[in-house]
């Protein structure tokens, strides 16, 4: 057993983990001062590429190709560039304990690593494997959230060609995962609880655009009040399907491989007991990232952080662009940098079946939808008077730009005259009567 000693000490190997490794560089940090460790056996790749050009690019995305900081429009950080900028790595490490007060951890091995200045922790989320439901266990079942697990999925689907699969969830990775399923030909079923598809950020109007467009590439979807209640053994101790359940009636749907994505789970269960503010699911932190313990920070999935945007209102976000730039703002602020407080724009994207949709800042208030999505389809929110949210299926870099803008500015809008763009069906339309007023606050101009 023997202890190490580094500056800067980085917990976890994801997207957040890989990005802090380059804010340290850009920092100038001192070579041999910052050391990462992470349980996967692969240095930091972008993790949404497992369920996007993973598994449907022809050819797979495959590493080294999509390493951090590649989607970042930075280096491809293979071992080559953590051995050159002195990034010691220590991978297929199992931390067992986390001591936040004196920054030490402690591996399975029984070694220990000790932050003297500051401790990052970039642990992420873990996917819900809805462990409690009988058959769990059974072969053929997957989650997707490490690069194993995409190995493991694709060449599942691969197999299935031809077969049914059943994708239980209606969220990022149950619509991304069917689609790719699809493409590779296989006879796929998405099983849902809910009314309709990405219900924390669709309105009903713009789910069933995409879920006809999902019908119509033979995607079935059960749900509006569909849980699943068992997976089905086949007798040989592989999956063959699913029971659900609605309104207390049991059925049964085929499949020789079953996807289960919804949702995950902050890892935090190291810090418990510690004293850390929590809330949200996650570790609260201040504007520069850190958290109730001095020198420990908390980037990316676990990091519940004041969102300026909103009044400085706690939040949490699973997304790669806040994990890119919680990271950078953690490392800046732990090598004493003090920068302005953290100003995130929530935002989310997808690409299915050719389409690629954008969202920016809030969905709350009353929406107002402009265009037949043949091809393109937008939304804006207003709240208080405001407009305080975006949609937009293949926007343009230019009307990107746009609805960027107009999510910081949260411009006054006459809700009627957006409304009144509904029977035009020009999506562009609406985009442009946002842009103008973002320009009357002066907002786009500085973009």
């Amino acid at each position: 057993m023997a202890t190490s000693t580094f500056k800067y000490v980085i917990l976890g190997g994801g997207n957040a983990a890989g990005y802090a490794a380059r804010a340290f560089v850009a920092e100038n940090a001192t070579p041999g001062s910052v050391c990462m460790v992470s349980r996967e056996e692969v240095l930091p790749y972008e993790r949404p590429a497992l369920s996007k050009a993973f598994l449907f690019a022809d050819p797979p995305a495959r590493l080294p190709g999509f390493h951090t900081c590649v989607g970042g429009g930075g280096d491809r950080q293979d071992a080559a560039w953590y051995e050159s900028k002195g990034i010691d790595v220590k991978l297929g490490t199992n931390v067992t304990a986390v001591d936040v007060a004196a920054k030490k951890l402690t591996t399975a091995s029984g070694d220990t690593i000790v932050a003297t200045d500051a401790l990052i922790l970039a642990t992420g989320c873990e996917a819900i494997k809805l462990a409690r439901t009988p058959g769990a266990d059974l072969k053929g079942i997957h989650t997707l959230r490490e690069y194993a697990d995409g190995l493991e999925l694709y060449d599942g689907l691969k197999a299935c060609s031809g077969k049914k699969v059943v994708v239980v969830g209606g969220g990022y990775i149950g619509m991304e995962v069917a689609a790719a399923a699809t493409l590779m030909a296989c006879d796929v079923t998405m099983l849902f609880p809910e009314s309709f598809v990405m219900p924390r950020l669709f309105t009903p109007e713009i789910a069933a655009h995409y879920e006809a467009a999902y019908k119509a590439n033979r995607v079935k979807l059960l749900n509006d009040g569909r849980l699943c209640e068992a997976f089905l053994d086949d007798g040989s101790g592989a999956v063959k399907g699913v029971m659900f359940c609605k309104d207390q009636v049991k059925a049964e749907v085929e499949g020789q491989l079953v996807v289960v994505g919804v949702g995950a789970r902050p890892n935090v269960g190291l810090f418990k007991d510690q004293g850390l503010k929590t809330a949200e699911g996650g570790l609260v932190v201040d504007g520069c990232m850190e958290t109730s313990a001095p020198g420990v920070y908390a980037v990316g999935d676990i990091a519940t952080f004041p969102l300026l945007l909103d009044g400085g209102a706690l939040t949490r976000s699973e997304h790669v662009a806040h994990a890119r730039a919680s990271a950078a703002q953690a490392v800046a602020a732990a090598m004493g940098k003090s920068p302005a407080p953290y100003d995130y724009i929530p935002f989310f994207y997808s690409r299915v079946f050719g389409f690629s949709w954008k969202f920016y800042g809030f969905n709350r208030g009353t929406s107002v939808t402009v265009g037949d999505f043949a091809p393109t389809l937008a939304t804006v929110w207003v709240d208080g008077g405001k407009a305080v949210g975006v949609f937009m299926e293949s926007p343009s870099d230019e009307q990107t730009a746009v609805m960027q803008a107009m999510a910081r500015a949260q411009p006054v809008v006459e809700l009627e005259a957006l409304q009144k763009l509904v029977d035009g069906k020009d999506a562009a339309a609406l985009i442009s009567a946002v842009e103008a007023a973002t320009k009357s606050v002066g907002t786009l101009a500085n973009l």
